[in-house]
């Protein structure tokens, strides 16, 4: 890991400007140190050997006074820029990252899964804060104050130049040896928080599979696991990093003890003058000082550079066939072909050797069973994939030579699984053609039979709308794109056959004047095809993308089941209520944050103790007293000395252990809250600011305990007992001490606090709006990219980024007014202090001795205060956090279970009478009026228009919506007298868009059945048709099945979850569309199976296909009247 990265310059210009800058105000506080040095000691030695009253040092306190107003202004510069740049540069490598992953394609082999590619580009970015901030000012000030000041001493004094001289050099060494062991472990570090986003990521979007079969608080398990492997991985890398800051205190201090003591062994022998000694003593730890901070703020770098590294990786990726590109040949006029194309998979072939002629203006069908390529073959259309061998050509060109944004502006798709966007329906739509006026929108819709006002709001992943409704947006978005190649993979799959007729009369019309390739295993709409080509694939096991080595599994056989959390509180009042609430998220910890504490303020104190040793021991020795006299002040330094950096590193481990313990279970009590909300909630909040709730919101109550409490009650008990100090020596200087502190330690914070607060809360919403944004792009960058919409939705992230920007430069000044305020007072502490000192001297009420510390010991309490200007902006940071979390915390179930609920068995039948269902935001019922009845022991068929309510009576059944009007009763009891796990215990659910975690195969289907041996899965895969597909894998039930299924076709998808229904052998079976994205064999024999599956038991079938299940009898619902869309 180095230090300062080149590929960092390379990337960010802003880097290479702040760089430039840094260096020279590097050069600038050298010279002042200098300069300052020599004007403290001239007046301290003027008074006390040479007598000289106030006057006479009037001028060398001015000059003093100058220089520390010029390091304010530094301080305050420096400040800014750091921050000014580190917003600069996250903003630039966000956007290169982004544009970049895009520019990849989201099939790409070299990306990471879609949760940790976001995390990277918010959390992980957003960690180079702490090394433009902290550790790059700090390196540059380290890389230039030391040599010159270090020269200066030994112009002075040769012993003491050669003491720092020998010790010095070690220091880096140091650094390097431990850098080496850091970079490996900030590296695991960083990877567990990635996976740990991830995983959460697909924990919430399969939050409906855990509820349904009662794997959802199991997750608080896995959950504390993954959250106490980071703390682990973050221990290992502090360790390591506090180790580096451990050794280069030591040796500082060390040093400084030695060179005190040689200075007053040679006072004392009168071979040393009393300002040489004093120059040297002020000037040592000025050498150690900048690269003591180096070590300690290493571990600000990095996260930040692991992070970093690999956004280098994913930037550095090369973009296939990025050289000169050809214009997009028109494939309505010139044929597409494919010529002995190959794609391989991990478990063999997916295409293996296909041929085949698009004619220009020909409606060509694709039919085959499912999972034999056909979705692959349009990924190689679209331009999403390229074959292994074989080419891809359109008009004789080859498509891998033609510019992609050219070609994407030739081609309309509606993928198997679209993918919408938050907003409305219109604005779903119009994603191929953001400007397109009403009366276009209006009749696409139309054309597709959607029966959706325009300005319905649709959800985060089309939440909101059913899976037909989903469908015919997509099919209306790519019909108002009106591209002359349109390629449709099952557009009417989930839709019912009122409506599947009305958009297969419209295909000839719709199919007018373009070339149409149409994916189907409908005989009706193939029988409008102009050609149909069946692709048999070269068997059925096959992986259709290379994945990344599987996360572990997210249901554990044997784990444990995690209590919900406890009852959720009012929302936090202002400030005061959200500081009790994050603090009550630590109560467990008390004890190891108040040995923090504690270790913090002996360590703060051993360093102002070692400086107002050091000082009355020169200050004596130049007396010339008997060495004996001065053996207990030389034990004493050396003992401070030691005891600083030792205790320091101590209460950085005990500090860092208790708050990330905090910050787990607080993760833990985040996805109690969401259990609780369960899934008809959190399908309608926006993931990406769910990931923020779980990510940074929770890093900041780690940061309220670390960077801005625990310091400030540290310096606080050192402040309060160094002014007590020196007032003994002398009240009046105490009583300056005391307003110093009061300035630095707590106007200086304040001031931060007031200029911050003003941008604080709407930078915490900025930045969850970014995230939130780049999620969205990230999960949709498929129907982005194909519909040219990628570089708008990259556009408003990068506006969103910069209204964040402009906050965050905002914030920067406001950081930089504290620790300008804070180095000036300081300083000017000093000044006073020593004139104070004098006028003591003069006048006979202060030892000579004495001046010294009163001079010294102010510029030791900068250590003390030096942090809480950020711990006030931390303080900012962390208690609009922590009202977002308590806010997510006291939110309402949409469920609420009964408290004295009866015990007994599930339910094994349901009776519906006058059945309404309205979703939690919605302002009119999905369904009203339902009459079911599902005694034990029978089998219903429920069937209806897409969109006329079937999902939401589901909904119902599985107790995670309750009825808005009518009754709903399990086994002759209402609903609402049962707790929802009783209700959904007997209940084996299979969703119309089932979800897979990103696993393997055998740990998506041990959801249902945690303890399922090996045979038992096998033969549920048997009886969902997938047995010869599980012979074929490679890994067999081991096999990962990648981002959300990523690595399987749709048919492949619906059966597995068919198969772990099958698998949870409960009561009621409840099959939402189980044979959708399947051809009419395999699901004429998978519907034979499920009938069989469920002679003798209670069974509800949700099925636009009635006639698959004949012997049912059926409920149909209808829709409401259609809604115009205009």
């Amino acid at each position: 890991m180095k230090p300062l990265d080149p590929r960092l310059l390379r990337h960010a210009s802003a880097a290479r400007r702040y760089v430039v800058l840094a260096a020279g105000l590097a050069v600038a506080t050298a010279g002042l140190v200098l300069g300052s040095a020599e004007l403290l000691a001239r007046a301290v030695e003027g008074a006390f050997l040479g007598g000289t009253g106030i006057d006479a040092a009037v001028p060398l306190l001015l000059g003093l006074l100058a220089a520390v107003t010029a390091r304010a202004v530094l301080a305050w510069a420096g400040e800014v820029a750091a921050h000014r740049a580190s917003t600069d540069v996250v903003r630039q490598l966000r956007a290169r990252l982004v544009g970049h992953a895009l520019e990849l394609g989201p099939r790409h082999p070299g990306l990471p899964p879609g949760g940790e590619l976001a995390t990277l580009a918010t959390r992980g970015l957003d960690g180079l804060d702490g090394y433009f901030g902290r550790y790059l000012p700090t390196l540059l000030v380290a890389a230039v104050v030391p040599a010159a000041v270090a020269g200066r001493i030994l112009f002075a004094d040769p012993l003491s130049g050669l003491i720092v001289g020998l010790t010095v050099p070690l220091i880096p060494i140091f650094m390097i040896l431990v850098g080496l062991h850091t970079e490996r472990s900030t590296r695991r570090q960083w990877r567990t928080l990635a996976v740990l986003g991830h995983h959460f990521l697909d924990l919430v979007a399969g939050m409906d599979v855990l509820v349904a079969f009662g794997r959802a608080r199991h997750q608080s398990g896995r959950l504390r696991d993954l959250a106490e492997s980071y703390r682990r991985a973050t221990l290992r890398t502090l360790r390591v990093a506090f180790l580096s800051a451990l050794v280069l205190e030591l040796l500082a201090t060390l040093s400084v003890a030695l060179v005190a003591v040689a200075i007053g062994l040679r006072l004392v022998d009168g071979r040393l003058d009393l300002r040489t000694a004093l120059v040297v003593l002020v000037l040592v730890p000025e050498v150690y000082l900048p690269l003591r901070a180096v070590g300690a703020r290493f571990h600000d770098s990095a996260e930040g550079l692991a992070a970093a590294a690999e956004v280098f990786a994913v930037l550095e990726t090369p973009v296939s066939g990025s050289g000169e590109r050809r214009p997009a040949p028109d494939p309505s006029r010139v044929p597409v072909r494919l010529d002995g194309v190959v794609v391989e998979g991990r478990g063999g072939r997916v295409l293996d050797g296909l041929d085949l002629l698009v004619e220009p203006g020909t409606v060509l069908g694709v039919s085959g069973p499912s999972g034999s390529g056909k979705s692959t073959l349009v990924d190689l259309l679209l331009g999403l994939r390229r074959p292994d061998r074989g080419r891809v050509t359109v008009g004789g060109v080859d498509l891998a030579d033609v510019d992609p944004v050219a070609w994407s502006r030739r081609v309309a798709w509606v993928p198997q699984r679209p993918v919408l966007v938050a907003g409305t329906v219109a604005d779903n739509i119009r994603l191929g053609v953001p400007d397109a006026p009403g009366p276009a929108v209006a009749a696409a819709a139309a054309a597709a039979a959607l029966d959706l006002a325009l300005d319905t709001a649709v959800g985060e992943d089309g939440t909101g709308l059913s899976t037909g409704q989903q469908r015919r947006v997509a099919l209306a978005r790519a019909l108002l794109a009106d591209r002359p190649l349109l390629l449709l993979d099952e557009p009417t799959e989930g839709v019912d056959a009122d409506t599947e007729a009305a958009i297969t009369a419209a295909l000839p019309a719709i199919a007018a004047g373009r070339t149409v390739v149409l994916v189907s295993h409908r005989p009706d709409l193939l029988a409008v095809c102009d050609r149909v080509h069946t692709v048999d694939g070269p068997g059925h096991a096959r992986r259709r993308v290379p994945v990344p080595a599987p996360l572990p599994p997210p249901i554990p056989a044997a784990a444990p089941t995690a209590p919900a959390g406890p009852r959720p509180g009012p929302a936090p009042t202002p400030v005061r209520g959200a500081l009790r609430w994050s603090l009550s998220a630590a109560r467990a910890e008390r004890g190891r944050l108040a040995l923090a504490a504690a270790l913090g303020a002996l360590a703060l104190g051993c360093g102002v103790a070692l400086t107002a040793t050091s000082a009355w021991l020169i200050s004596t020795a130049a007396l010339h007293p008997p060495v004996l006299t001065l053996l207990v002040a030389i034990v004493a330094v050396r003992a401070f000395g030691l005891g600083k950096g030792v205790l320091r590193y101590a209460e950085r481990l005990v500090s860092h252990d208790a708050a990330l313990r905090a910050s787990s279970a607080l993760r833990v009590r985040i996805w109690a809250a969401l259990v609780r909300l369960g899934p008809a909630a959190t399908a309608r909040l926006r993931r990406g600011e769910l990931l923020s709730r779980l990510i940074a919101d929770v890093d900041a109550q780690q940061d309220l305990l670390v960077r801005a409490l625990l310091p400030a009650a540290a310096a606080a008990a050192v402040g309060l007992g160094t002014a007590g100090g020196i007032g003994l020596l002398l009240p009046a200087a105490g009583a300056v001490v005391a307003v110093g502190l009061l300035v630095a330690g707590v106007l200086a914070p304040a001031a931060t606090a007031w200029a911050a607060h003003r941008t604080e809360r709407r930078t915490a919403a900025a930045r969850g709006e970014v995230l939130a944004r780049t999620v969205e792009i990230v999960e949709a960058a498929p129907d982005l990219i194909a519909f040219g919409a990628a570089p708008r939705f990259r556009d408003r992230l990068a506006d969103t980024d910069t209204r964040l920007a402009v906050l965050l430069r905002r914030a920067a000044t406001a950081r930089g007014v504290g620790a300008g305020l804070a180095v000036l007072a300081i300083g000017a502490t000093s000044v006073a202090a020593t004139a104070v000192g004098i006028a003591a001297v003069r006048a006979g009420t202060l030892p000579g001795p004495a001046l010294a510390v009163l001079a010294l010991t102010p510029l030791a309490l900068a250590d003390v205060v030096a942090g809480l200007p950020d711990a006030a902006v931390r303080l900012l940071t962390a208690l609009p956090a922590a009202r977002r979390l308590a806010e997510l915390e006291s939110r309402p179930p949409v469920v609420t279970d009964p408290t004295d609920a009866p015990g007994g068995a599930a339910p094994s039948g349901f009776t519906a009478d006058g059945l309404a269902v309205r979703w939690p935001g919605a302002v009119a019922d999905a369904v009203a009026g339902v009459d079911l009845a599902l005694p034990p022991g029978t089998r219903l068929a429920l069937t209806g228009p897409s969109g006329s309510g079937k999902s939401s009576v589901v909904a119902a059944l599985l107790r995670t919506l309750d009825p808005s009007a009518g009754t709903l009763r399990a086994d002759g009891r209402d609903v609402h007298e049962l707790t929802g796990d009783r209700v959904r215990d007997g209940i084996a659910w299979c969703g119309a868009r089932t979800h897979l975690f990103d696993s393997t195969l055998r740990a998506n289907l041990a959801v249902a059945s945690p303890g399922a041996c090996d045979d038992r899965i096998r033969d549920a895969l048997d009886r969902a048709r997938l047995g010869d597909w599980l012979a074929g894998l490679p890994d067999g039930l081991d096999t990962a099945v990648g981002e959300h299924g990523g690595t399987v076709s749709g048919g492949e998808r619906q059966r597995i979850g068919v198969a772990r229904a099958l698998l949870a052998k409960r009561h009621v079976l409840v099959l939402d569309e189980p044979t959708a994205h399947l051809d009419a064999a395999t699901a004429d024999a998978l519907a034979a199976e499920l009938l069989a599956a469920t002679a003798g038991r209670t069974a509800l079938i949700v099925t636009h296909r009635p006639e698959q299940t004949p012997d049912l009898p059926r409920v149909r619902l209808d829709a409401e009247p259609l809604v115009p869309a205009t």
